[in-house]
């Protein structure tokens, strides 16, 4: 934290500038999670209506629809305040590097216009268009918001592996926006937040179910309504290791310094160990964790003997704050691995009987996976942002440099505090009131 404290202590508003982004893309990333992977379940589960005839499949699409149609409204507010964020509270950022990463975000414009006109489409056109047709019509959905997801994580990899220009007497020059969009982190970092936004879809949209099973509503609605999305998640999860693996790796080549962090690597060393738990503490030394010999080395470079670069090649004010990076590492790959156990657990179960676990221990699991696969989520931004301090582009212009000058930052941030907490409330509210309509007796019940 000594950094973050002394990055105040410079600009008083650094702080809140750096905290009201923290939280707006905390708040959009959710939904935008929703909004990518969330129509390919909508679809899927209109398509088995059609092919089987089965209502609970119909009636799973009707009302998933009516929650996509709320979540991308609200997910239209929050990435419109995003895109404001950028200018006002970092205009030098903006002034001199927008005209290198543009590109991605004017495409993400065209892809968010896409989804919207198709979920419009989508919502309209039930019992007005051929069933046929219409299912159709809802998969652009899914691939244009996977394609926005796509075209902002272009831009995040450029800020961690900036390329497509040249730096002469302080101006950006020979810009070359194809290749400032198509940055090394752009594959591994895309593909890890698509993989993640199946996981916590998944998840989110299993957990009423879940709940509601928990509380004796066992019938075949609510466990085609668990089991669909939760399925989805648990199958990305293996697929989200062997991608974290990646996408380590590249951070391990790229970004050293965030790898030293992520790991509380001191000094330089070969064959470093991995420790898993534990504290850093000030004197370079992870308390409380338990240590597995040349490991890190292994792991990140497949060379149990390779060199890994610690938190002493670089200057102190350099080097980003190294619990929080840590800890939020150490969140998201161990609700991970309770996840992949999860996912085993489901996977034998349905081979050895062809139905999910019946003790209730799993429906608690499915529960608490939601906000799980929430924190692990926000813990892996937290491992990309925080671990790339105290630079806004990696080597290139630090975070005090890119801020705001403008007065009242901090009235902004409480502000938008407010809107944020007010519009979580009207999306919790809204989404409740359309679980509450009742069902058909027909499709509530056992249906072979």
């Amino acid at each position: 934290m000594r950094a973050l404290v002394l990055a105040a202590a410079v600009n008083p508003d650094v702080f809140y500038a750096r905290q009201q982004m923290a939280m707006s893309l905390g708040f959009h990333i959710v939904i935008a999670c929703l909004g990518m992977t969330f129509p390919f379940l909508v679809v899927f589960v209109e398509w088995r209506s059609h092919r089987t005839g089965d209502q609970v499949y119909a009636t799973l699409a009707r009302r998933w629809a009516k929650a996509m149609g709320v979540l991308f409204a609200v997910g239209a507010v929050s990435g419109t305040i995003l895109s404001f964020e950028f200018g006002i509270l970092w205009p030098r950022w903006m002034g001199q590097f927008g005209d290198v990463m543009g590109l991605p975000f004017a495409l993400e414009g065209f892809a968010f216009f896409t989804e919207a006109i198709f979920v419009g489409i989508y919502l309209y056109g039930w019992d007005r268009l051929p069933p046929r047709v219409h299912l159709w019509s809802g998969i652009p959905i899914g691939i244009a918001g996977v394609a926005s997801a796509f075209f902002v994580v272009a831009a995040n990899g450029f800020m961690n592996d900036p390329r497509g220009f040249k730096v002469v007497s302080g101006r950006i020059t020979d810009i070359r926006p194809w290749s400032a969009m198509f940055n090394s982190a752009l594959w591994p970092e895309a593909t890890h937040m698509i993989l993640a936004a199946c996981v916590v879809a998944g998840f989110l949209v299993a957990m009423p179910y879940a709940w509601a099973m928990l509380r004796g509503r066992n019938d075949r609605y609510h466990r085609v309504g668990l089991l669909v999305p939760l399925t989805f998640a648990l199958i990305a999860v293996p697929f989200q290791f062997v991608v974290g693996d990646w996408a380590a790796r590249h951070v391990a080549h790229y970004q050293p310094t965030k790898l030293a962090a992520m790991e509380g690597l001191a000094k330089t060393e070969r064959g470093a160990p991995l420790h898993l738990g534990g504290w850093f503490d000030p004197n370079g030394k992870i308390v409380g964790g338990i240590e597995v010999p040349k490991a890190l080395s292994l792991l990140a470079f497949h060379n149990a003997n390779a060199k890994v670069q610690g938190l002493d090649a670089v200057a102190p004010n350099d080097r980003p704050p190294v619990n929080v990076v840590r800890i939020a590492f150490q969140l998201m790959v161990g609700i991970g691995t309770a996840m992949l156990l999860l996912s085993a657990w489901l996977a034998l179960s349905w081979w050895r009987r062809r139905a999910m676990p019946k003790r209730r221990l799993f429906l608690w699991a499915a529960l608490l996976g939601a906000p799980g696969a929430v924190l692990a989520l926000e813990s892996g931004w937290v491992v990309t942002e925080v671990g790339r301090q105290p630079w806004i582009v990696y080597r290139v212009m630090r975070v005090n440099d890119a801020v705001t000058d403008a007065p009242g930052i901090r009235w902004g941030y409480f502000l938008l505090l407010a809107v944020y907490a007010t519009l979580a409330v009207a999306t919790v509210f809204v989404l409740r009131r359309l679980a509450r309509v009742p069902l058909p007796m027909r499709e509530a019940g056992e249906q072979v």
